[in-house]
């Protein structure tokens, strides 16, 4: 029920601070600005005193953030969706009780370990094959 409560809130809040948003005039909104003459303003803007609009989108901000962490925390289970997978069992290798290759001697024969398999030549897959 609480969920269901912050979900909706979640999203009036977004569609208004959009609302808000979009009913600002940009920094250099005149013909000057076009051209170059906003000579006079910071870097993000004039620092005077802070309008209707301006303090409605801080506020719906600060909703959004509350709302949003709120909604992550509310949320929140004790379980995961990995908890839900079944992990299917192997059997061991059928070669994993003799001793690895390379050890013998130099004998050649490599079992049914993989490494003899694919286009590397029987090196380890872990280095590049452009050497």
């Amino acid at each position: 029920m609480v969920e269901a409560i912050l979900i909706v809130l979640h999203i009036v809040v977004c569609l208004f601070l959009v609302f808000v948003v979009l009913l600002q005039s940009g920094q250099a909104a005149d013909l000057a600005g076009a051209f170059g003459g906003g000579g006079s303003q910071t870097a993000l803007g004039m620092r005077g005193a802070a309008t209707i609009l301006q303090k409605l989108t801080t506020t719906a901000a600060v909703l959004f953030m509350l709302t949003s962490l709120s909604l992550g925390i509310v949320g929140r289970t004790e379980r995961s969706v990995i908890d839900d997978l079944e992990v299917p069992v192997s059997a061991p290798a059928q070669g994993s009780e003799q001793a690895p290759a390379g050890g013998d001697g130099g004998s050649g024969s490599q079992q049914d370990s993989g490494q003899g398999s694919g286009q590397n030549g029987g090196r380890s897959s872990e280095r590049p094959s452009g050497e």
